[in-house]
């Protein structure tokens, strides 16, 4: 009976920690209950409103996950512009007042409850379900960090000019697989990107002129992108899947199979068997599948090195440590 006892209680043990570790569904149920109603709501009227940031708040929650982990260290200001939001690769990130507006409602309702990590989960499956996505339950209860180093974001960010071998051992290093790799590409269905990101695909790419581009686009993909990508000329926003790109859908596999990726680390996808298996089992439209992918893998990535239990804080503003 006694023997019996204990390993309910180390069961019980292991359960608590494990929850502890990952989140859990629901948290916010008896503290603040009508937190994610109020970030559904926030969500839906910002993108009636600039249906264009639903990209970079989906953005924000991948740029926040790889860079310390899930913590909210994106949205953290700088007086001297050394946090991860002032790095390259960050520069362009939006939204970030949509997040402050959700944070201000949550903490005129249940203060100090609502982490901003979790505001940043929340949002990105909310953008998901306001643009045609499926939904899925957001695990919950991550504390927020108080660090935030630019050094720290080019090395964890996947590069846009990344080869499959460096897309894969990135992922590996945060606890993701080769599926979760092709499954959140997906993400590039929604939003913009700069053409300094891939206009060295566009010209000279081999050395032989500027008539010569990445062998691996198809030309007349690269002969459209030139006329918003001119050599000299501004850095412009481009689609990254073309007529598609506030709608949440699978087209952007069928892009990618007809070597139309706007990114290196698009087109990367075909140089992998597990990888190009999956843009061609999506390619000719397998949304439900591909949806429920992406749900799993989000949780899958909303795990990475979360602050539980005493770690961190709950920041009363999202920008700065309490």
């Amino acid at each position: 009976m006694i023997t019996l006892f204990v390993k309910l209680v180390i069961n019980l043990i292991l359960l608590l920690r494990e929850i502890n570790s990952k989140g859990m569904v629901g948290f916010y149920d008896s503290s603040c209950p009508q937190a994610e109603e109020i970030t559904a709501k926030i969500v839906t009227d910002a993108l009636s409103v600039a249906p264009t940031l639903s990209g970079p708040l989906l953005r924000l929650f991948f740029h926040d996950c790889f860079v310390r982990g899930c913590d909210a260290s994106v949205l953290l200001n700088s007086p001297t512009q050394q946090a991860e939001k002032d790095a390259v690769p960050n520069k362009s990130l939006r939204g970030f007042d949509i997040i402050d507006k959700v944070k201000t409602a949550l903490e005129k309702k249940c203060p100090g409850i609502v982490s901003c990590a979790d505001i940043v989960a929340l949002v990105a499956r909310d953008v998901v379900v306001k643009t045609g996505g499926s939904t899925w339950n957001v695990e919950t209860g991550r504390r927020d960090g108080n660090i935030s180093l630019l050094s720290d974001a080019i090395p964890n960010l996947p590069s846009p000019f990344a080869d499959i071998g460096t897309l894969k051992t990135s992922f590996k290093s945060k606890g993701l697989s080769v599926k979760d790799l092709a499954v959140l590409s997906g993400a590039h269905t929604l939003g913009t990107g700069h053409c300094a990101a891939f206009k060295n695909r566009l010209y000279n790419f081999t050395g032989k002129g500027n008539s010569d581009f990445d062998p691996t686009m198809d030309s007349n993909y690269v002969n459209a992108l030139r006329k918003k990508c001119t050599i000299n000329g501004t850095d412009n926003l481009v689609q990254m899947d073309p007529g598609s790109s506030i709608v949440f859908d699978e087209k952007y596999y069928l892009q990618v199979s007809k070597k139309r990726g706007l990114f290196q680390s698009d087109a990367a996808l075909l140089d992998d068997s597990e990888t190009k298996t999956y843009v061609n089992d999506h390619k000719s439209g397998n949304a439900d599948s591909f949806f429920q992918d992406f749900a799993v893998s989000m949780v899958n990535m909303g795990r990475i090195e979360v602050l539980t239990g005493t770690a961190g804080q709950i920041r009363k503003v999202c920008s700065r440590v309490n």
